[in-house]
């Protein structure tokens, strides 16, 4: 299929996939989509989705393109979309501007769209092709993909350690392990999730306030993500600087009607998803933030539930800071996991990004 295009189709993909990133931080629960409209090799229309129940990608660049949008060469990083939702179907407005062409760079994977906007297209004699910078497209939405293809969000793990795998001392201290740098990446890949999660172990250890800071977004942009609390026994104190501000989901397995009602009067929300373990369950977990329509999932967590989550298969990313340092066996590791017998046994990753923030090394990593 890459074949089939040239390589300005290439030039004004690329330029469309640049201006969907512009909604990293703000589209949720929807996509994250750029459009660029081309005629006679001219730019003359551009767009991206900016926020969820505002115009589409589509509308707006069609809006900037005005009357030169007819017979031009449309650029969508995602299949337009063929029903009535918030907003009315982007296929049809394509077509109502007399469009000539129009090249996707993947089809949607909600089951509400699934092929019909392009089908929509070729019906009424537009030419479509789809496929043109798929891999990127799909990198740009991995949690709305997720989602939408097995009702699960994206998962990234994010945790900072020395060089010799360790999180924190043995009494708990750990702040700062890493730098300024790493820790305001850090709160960018926060900005761009819907939810948090952390456990009860980290809550009593650091008191964090689970929100986003020192991080620029745009004007009026100030969506927080959900903060979940993995909290079996609901011991999370009603003083926790975590509720101060900000949604929060509190997650028992325990439903300590005395405990809740005193975690629901700070502004939380709480829900009780029992395991076998006595624990809470978490594929279920993860199941009940995707119904509620979160993509990407970051966890902050300790030794346990960093383990407990890669036990149980739900880990899909590791974002791990690494500082230059060594801080001894005695401090504690990364992750809760059994012994291996063999090194056969052992977890295989994908190295998919590696680099340098100030003095600390920032490593992406996937599960091969």
């Amino acid at each position: 299929m890459a074949g089939a295009f040239s390589a300005a189709d290439h030039e004004f993909m690329a330029r469309a996939l640049r201006l969907a990133e512009r909604g990293l931080y703000s589209t949720s629960p929807n996509p994250r989509v750029g459009c660029v409209i081309v005629r006679d090799g001219r730019v003359v229309g551009e767009g991206w989705h900016v926020r969820a129940g505002g115009q589409h990608a589509e509308v707006h660049a069609l809006l900037a393109a005005d009357e030169k949008a007819r017979g031009a060469t449309v650029y969508v990083t995602l299949e337009p979309c063929s029903h009535h939702g918030r907003t009315p179907p982007c296929s049809a407005a394509l077509l109502a501007a007399g469009v000539g062409r129009v090249i996707a760079a993947m089809e949607d994977p909600n089951p509400l769209v699934a092929g019909q906007g392009l089908a929509m297209l070729r019906q009424a004699g537009v030419p479509v092709a789809c496929g043109l910078l798929a891999a990127e497209a799909r990198e740009i939405n991995i949690g709305f993909v997720a989602r939408m293809t097995r009702a699960r969000p994206w998962l990234r793990l994010k945790l900072a350690a020395s060089l010799d795998g360790k999180t924190a001392l043995q009494n708990g201290s750990s702040q700062w392990l890493t730098g300024a740098a790493a820790r305001q990446d850090g709160h960018r890949w926060r900005a761009r999730a819907c939810a948090i999660l952390t456990g009860m172990g980290t809550v009593r250890q650091d008191d964090p306030q689970l929100n986003v800071r020192a991080v620029e977004r745009a004007a009026g942009d100030l969506r927080q993500p959900l903060k979940v609390v993995v909290d079996s026994r609901l011991d999370l104190p009603p003083g926790a600087r975590l509720l101060r501000d900000g949604r929060v989901l509190v997650v028992a397995a325990e439903a300590d009607r005395a405990r809740a009602d005193a975690l629901v009067q700070r502004g939380a929300e709480v829900v009780s998803l029992p395991g076998a373990d006595g624990k809470v369950d978490l594929p279920s977990l993860l199941e009940e933030l995707a119904r509620r329509g979160a993509n990407e999932v970051h966890a902050e967590a300790g030794f346990a539930l960093s383990g407990a989550l890669l036990r149980a298969g739900l880990v899909d990313e590791l974002l791990l800071y690494l500082a230059p340092c060594l801080i001894g066996d005695a401090a504690r590791g990364m992750f809760d996991l059994p012994p291996l017998e063999a090194l056969a046994a052992r977890t295989p990753l994908l190295i998919r990004d590696l680099r340098l923030l100030g003095t600390d090394l920032r490593l992406l990593a996937r599960f091969s």
